[in-house]
């Protein structure tokens, strides 16, 4: 709502020029390479010469250097070469396509790699919580900022978690449940014939294959779509007797959640997992539930971007002395937001005022 509209665009001259208009600085440095053996697409990696770490340079340089591919056609396919680990959903680069989101990484000391014909810019090294981030909390009041912040962390728990948790509870262990919702989801189940955990399933392909449609149709028929398979598809597997009003709610429920989450890359990870939480808990239950919860929090503190820990501050803050936490959960007025983060090059953590 608030800051400013202009974005970046396929040209990687236009995007450089947005970023030195913003840091006007003779310390912004560009170094320009080029990267496919057939495509030579010009990259440019950008940093702030007196905050960023010269060992997470270095590290770049020889990783896009080493870079081996026939056509480098986006900067998706950047990230994904230089990803450190292949094998995880969750994102270790930040993509962007606002240049003020690209100059505040800048100045926290993290590295920008613009990729020609690339309507976007990476950002590295991340954590978690700057996928919770959106351009919007810097320009607003904090009171505002945090309360919206805290809703993305809490929404990205019932996107990934909610399906799962009502299949185990409904499934398994109807005793935790109080008697009158208990006997509510009763009723709303009476004449479904299908499992519980098919029955989620089954809404949530459905979701699933309505957002797809909705991306590859026309923008004016998206919203027809919408409300096609939201609504009158809905309204009839319940009048049909396929499903129950509790799992249209549940499902419907866990889609908006999954929305709120800023980062499109990010929050595609959520709408990926909570199948794996909904099998989990349709074969053992809470347990399963639980231990699946468990698993990904394991995961997640053994990912690293660049050498920073995906889950810092609240993994290794402590021995790296990250004793600030004024932009995580919340966001502090600027007056006190004054130190920059720990992977800033060392003794240029204060910022100047």
């Amino acid at each position: 709502i608030r800051g400013p509209k202009d974005s970046f665009t396929e040209n990687m001259r236009i995007n450089t020029a947005l970023i030195r208009r913003r840091i006007r600085d003779s310390r912004l440095k560009m170094e320009h390479t080029m990267v496919g053996e057939r495509s030579k697409t010009d990259l440019a990696i950008v940093y702030m010469d007196d905050l960023v770490q010269p060992e997470l340079l270095e590290k770049v340089r020889q990783k896009v250097n080493a870079l081996s591919f026939d056509g480098i056609l986006d900067g998706g396919m950047v990230e994904q070469l230089l990803e450190e680990n292949v094998w995880t959903p969750f994102p270790q680069f930040q993509h962007t396509e606002r240049p003020d989101k690209a100059a505040s990484g800048l100045l926290e000391g993290r590295i920008v790699l613009v990729v020609d014909n690339s309507p976007g810019v990476l950002i590295l090294p991340v954590t978690y919580q700057m996928f919770f981030q959106a351009g919007d909390d810097y320009y607003t009041r904090f009171e505002v900022a945090s309360f919206a912040r805290l809703l993305r962390f809490a929404a990205s728990l019932f996107a990934i978690g909610f399906p799962g948790l009502y299949v185990a509870i409904a499934a398994f262990h109807t005793e935790m449940l109080p008697t009158p919702f208990l006997l509510s989801i009763a009723t709303a189940r009476t004449g479904i014939v299908i499992p519980v955990a098919l029955e989620v399933l089954l809404m949530e392909f459905q979701f699933e294959r309505v957002k797809e449609a909705g991306i590859h149709l026309p923008r004016q028929l998206g919203g027809t779509i919408g409300i096609v398979g939201g609504l009158i598809v809905g309204q009839a597997a319940v009048e049909a007797g396929i499903v129950s009003t509790i799992v249209v709610i549940v499902v419907s429920f866990t889609a908006i959640a999954s929305f709120i989450v800023p980062n499109e890359s990010f929050g595609a990870v959520f709408r990926l997992l909570k199948f794996l939480f909904i099998v989990t808990a349709a074969i053992w239950g809470i347990y399963g539930y639980l231990l699946t919860f468990a698993a990904l929090l394991l995961h997640l503190s053994q990912i690293e971007s660049f050498g920073v820990p995906y889950m810092l501050p609240s993994v290794c803050g402590e021995n790296l002395n990250y004793d600030d936490k004024k932009d995580h959960y919340v966001r502090y007025p600027f007056a006190y937001m004054k130190k920059r983060p720990v992977f800033t090059r060392e003794g240029r953590r204060i910022r100047k005022r």
